[in-house]
Formats: structure tokens, C-alpha cells, sequence
């Protein structure tokens, strides 16, 4: 008889100790739940011999790559049902019951063992970093951490991205909430976000802009082009710099621009008229912040403004207990790390910098992770034939996540605009705040 769905759903819910909020469909072809929910779809049973040696994120995260298992229906609204009964339990979870010792655990793992069997542990999947090379973010693992998340295919990422190829969040012309104005597009909001981010810089013909962690060139390009600054932009991807230098020279810049192949740690090339940082920052650690606001701070001249466009999540009770989640570290990010704001304020402060605004743009990072997902799912099959299954898998995953964790202010994202004010106190803002005409 076809009962595996049945199966799970009550160790589920004898493990959860409430009703499971979505709808299962297992190999079997049977179905259990809710017939209205979001259904989660278990395609095999190697699924849950990997919760079985990886039990959490990460064994449900090396089913989803592997194609184990899926979602029939909207993918927002199962992971939004996920997500609610994790969030809600996050609290106490540090204070929790040891695995092993919770017998409801025992219990659940017996139950998986009958079903699925505990033998062989099924191996991660191919998209998973394994080897890291050296401390935490030393030069050399820093570089091979960015070449994982980055030089997955520049066409892989301008199918998702599209033609702006700017990966990191756009800024909207939206009223409250997360729905778009009428006519807005991805590209123009993330012309809107580069526009505002020179303008916070104060960019002007002949200024020198070192463009940390340059990307795709499109924050070099439009402040070259638009405001005729001189760039220099830095990347650890060789697949970025090079589709970078290609579009520079088709736009007629490379007089303008220069792309680099650096870590921000070894320019020497100072002093620098600005400085723009936008979404490289959470790749520094916190064994490295000070020292790469130091590294700013020192390339800047007297008066000259940094924009540091960076992901910030909410403070721990416990700092010393932070990690980044499993998932992400061994599947996007590795070795990534997010900080608190007032974390994030305090190290620039100590380096030198005078902050002079901070703008939350939490909600517009929901809205513009939904276009990349919706872009990903539009040319699905281009995207795995771009990359892999699996990447195409993990980016989606990710990006739909994220956009949750985005709405529901789990996780922020701010541009923190700071000025290296000379000793004499004028630094050069104008009088009134947020006047970036």
C-alpha cells in the first residue's frame, strides 16, 4: 500500500507536536496534509536518509540540490510555512534538548530508518564547496570562496540579473509595501540605485573612484559615463573582470575604467576621491572588518566619502554564538558573514570614518530578489544549461528565501554613507541631510 506521505506527515507531527502546515507527496505517489496547502514533494527516498546524517538546513538543503525534493505551487508559500514554524521555535532553539538525548528525535529517527533505511549516506552533491584552503579569510580562501559563489557563468548570471548585470539590491520607485509602481523595471531601478549612490559620492568629472568589489562593471560604467569619473574597480573573479573589461571597451571607457583582478588588501594607488563598496562587504568576516575599514580609510584623501551598500542582520543575544546558516555557507556564500548595523557603524567609526547617513532599504532588496527569481524561473531551462541543475537550484532556493527573510526583517540591508572628515572639521556634506542634487 502507498502510504509513505501518511508515514511522514505523523512523525512530523508527533515531532512538532502541531499539524504539519503543508501537504507531502512522496515516491510512492501517496499524498497527506492539507489538500489547500503548498505541497513539498519528495521524489526519493535518499531525501531522508540525508536528513538522517545531516538533520536540519543542511541535509534538506542537499536534497533540494540534488533534485530529491520539490515544491508543486508557489514556492514563496512553502517556504513562507517552513520558515514560520523555524522563526517561531528560533528563540528557544539554543536552549533546546540535545538531539540525541530528545527522545522525540530518537523516535523520528527510527521512524525515517524504517522507511527510507540509514545505509549508504547518500554523498552531497556536486555544487557543494568542500575544500577550503587556510585560516578564515586569508587572502587565498578568500579568493577561492569568491570564485565559488562568482564564476558559476556569466551567462548564468545575466539570465537572472538581467542586462543591468548589478548583483545587489535595486532601488524602486515603490509606495509602502513591496509592490512595484507602475512601469518600474529591474533595469531602471538599478540605474536608480547607482544614480543615488553617485550622487551620495558627490561625483564629478576627474574624480578618482575605487570601486571595491566592482562586479560586472555596471557601478564603474555608470559613474564613467554619466558623472566622468576615473575608476578603478576591483574584483576576485576572473569571469567578472573579464566580462567587465569587454563591456568597458564597448562603451568606448577604457580610457576611464580600469578592472582589476585584486584583493582590497593590496591596492596601494591612494589617495582615492571616493570609494564605493556596495554588497562586498558581507564577504570581509569579522576577523577582517577592522582591517578593511582601515584599508579604506587610508586610500580615501581628507574629505573624501565612502559608500559601504551592505547587508545587515539582527543582532544576537549572544553574539559569540552567530554563524551563518548551513545552507548558505556551503552551498552561496562560504565563509560569508553578516553583521549587525550598530556593529557595522562602530568599526567604521573607530577607523577614522565620520558617518554621515544611513538609508534602510530593507524592503526594496524583497522586491528586487522576486524579479531575479522570477527572471530564473522565466528561462529555467536556459539557466541550467547555462550551469547545472543543481546551481540553478540553489540560486533559487536562495533568492526566494531571502526575499522572505527581507520582508520579514530578518535580514536588512543599508547604505551607510562616511566621510574621512580632515582634522579641521569641514567635511564637505551639505547643510541639509539627503540633499544629493
Amino acid at each position: 500500500m502507498a502510504d509513505a506521505a501518511l508515514r511522514l506527515t505523523t512523525l512530523a507531527e508527533e515531532l512538532l507536536g502541531s499539524p504539519l502546515p503543508v501537504r507531502i507527496r512522496a515516491w510512492d505517489g501517496s499524498e497527506s496534509g492539507p489538500p489547500d496547502a503548498p505541497t513539498l514533494v519528495i521524489r526519493n527516498r535518499r531525501a531522508l536518509r540525508r536528513l538522517l546524517w545531516k538533520p536540519g538546513e543542511l541535509g534538506l538543503a542537499r536534497a533540494w540540490v540534488a533534485g530529491e525534493i520539490d515544491v508543486d505551487g508557489d514556492l514563496y508559500a512553502l517556504l513562507a510555512q517552513l520558515a514560520g514554524l523555524i522563526w517561531e521555535r528560533g528563540a528557544d532553539a539554543k536552549d533546546a534538548v540535545h538531539p540525541v538525548r530528545d527522545p522525540r528525535m530518537r523516535a523520528a529517527a527510527r521512524g525515517l530508518v524504517k522507511i527510507a533505511g540509514a545505509w549508504p549516506p547518500p554523498p552531497p552533491p556536486g555544487e557543494e564547496i568542500r575544500r577550503r584552503i587556510g585560516a578564515l579569510h586569508t587572502k587565498r580562501r578568500d579568493k577561492e570562496a569568491i570564485s565559488h559563489h562568482y564564476d558559476v557563468g556569466n551567462d548564468f548570471y545575466a539570465l537572472v540579473l538581467g542586462p543591468s548585470m548589478v548583483y545587489s539590491c535595486a532601488y524602486w520607485d515603490t509606495g509602502a509595501g513591496f509592490a512595484p509602481g507602475p512601469g518600474d523595471n529591474l533595469e531602471d531601478a538599478q540605474r536608480d540605485k547607482l544614480d543615488l549612490i553617485s550622487r551620495k559620492l558627490a561625483l564629478k568629472e576627474g574624480d578618482r573612484l575605487l570601486d571595491v568589489g566592482c562586479g560586472w562593471g555596471s557601478m564603474a560604467i555608470h559613474a564613467a559615463r554619466e558623472y566622468g569619473a576615473r575608476v578603478t574597480g576591483i574584483t576576485l573573479s576572473r569571469e567578472q573582470a573579464a566580462f567587465a573589461r569587454k563591456r568597458i571597451a564597448e562603451e568606448g571607457l577604457t580610457d576611464r575604467i580600469e578592472i582589476r583582478v585584486q584583493d582590497y588588501r593590496d591596492v596601494r594607488d591612494g589617495p582615492y576621491d571616493a570609494i564605493s563598496s556596495i554588497g562586498m562587504a558581507e564577504h570581509v568576516g569579522s576577523v577582517q572588518y577592522r582591517s578593511y575599514a582601515d584599508s579604506l580609510y587610508a586610500l580615501l584623501k581628507p574629505g573624501g566619502r565612502l559608500l559601504n551598500h551592505q547587508i545587515a542582520r539582527r543582532p544576537e543575544k549572544n553574539e559569540a554564538e552567530y554563524r551563518i546558516d548551513d545552507f548558505i555557507d556551503a552551498y552561496v556564500f562560504p565563509d560569508g558573514e553578516l553583521a549587525p548595523l550598530g556593529q557595522t557603524l562602530s568599526t567604521l567609526e573607530e577607523a577614522g570614518f565620520e558617518a554621515r547617513d544611513v538609508e534602510s532599504i530593507r524592503e526594496h532588496y524583497a522586491l528586487t530578489l522576486r524579479r531575479w527569481v522570477a527572471n530564473l524561473e522565466e528561462r529555467w531551462d536556459e539557466a541550467v544549461r547555462a550551469t547545472s541543475p543543481g546551481r540553478a537550484r540553489v540560486w533559487r532556493l536562495y533568492m526566494a528565501a531571502s526575499a522572505l527573510s527581507f520582508e520579514r526583517n530578518r535580514i536588512g540591508v543599508n547604505q551607510i554613507l562616511a566621510v574621512k572628515t580632515p582634522e579641521n572639521g569641514e567635511s564637505g556634506m551639505p547643510a541639509r541631510a539627503r540633499d544629493w542634487r
